[in-house]
């Protein structure tokens, strides 16, 4: 991966650790780069950007202490998905994940193809969200 889509990449991390940019923004920021999905692990914590011609580039990402819960708990993992949708009183990225896994989420894809989400939970159970109608 070139210098340049590294660096769009890990701006865009940054971004949304530090509430900087909001989702839609790094989306499109992502998509007109050229990405065509990208991966969080809250268990790794690391992001994984992908290209369609199969090349990824991994980053390291903010390390949550949250326990995620052993199950996922899908009515928990969509009010935090509505909060940042709302961008309600006092959300914040990290707020969110930390919210993601104490519903039981170990991580997400986002596909921009798809314009959807998948979470997933440590026993591979999956919650898809997808993108909010434009």
């Amino acid at each position: 991966m070139n210098a340049l889509l590294s660096d769009i990449a890990e701006s865009c991390l940054r971004a949304a650790e530090s509430d900087g940019m909001a989702f839609p923004e790094i989306v499109g920021r992502l998509m007109n780069a050229g990405f065509e999905s990208y991966a969080i692990d809250f268990r790794r914590a690391t992001a994984t950007y992908y290209l369609p011609d199969g090349d990824s580039l991994i980053l390291p990402a903010h390390l949550h202490r949250a326990p995620i819960a052993p199950s996922l708990n899908a009515a928990a993992l969509r009010e935090a998905i509505r909060e940042a949708q709302q961008s309600a009183p006092g959300y914040t990225y990290r707020g969110f994940c930390e919210k993601a896994m104490a519903g039981g989420c170990c991580g997400y894809v986002v596909s921009f193809s798809g314009r959807r989400a998948v979470y997933f939970g440590r026993d591979a159970e999956t919650h898809v969200e997808c993108f909010p109608q434009r």
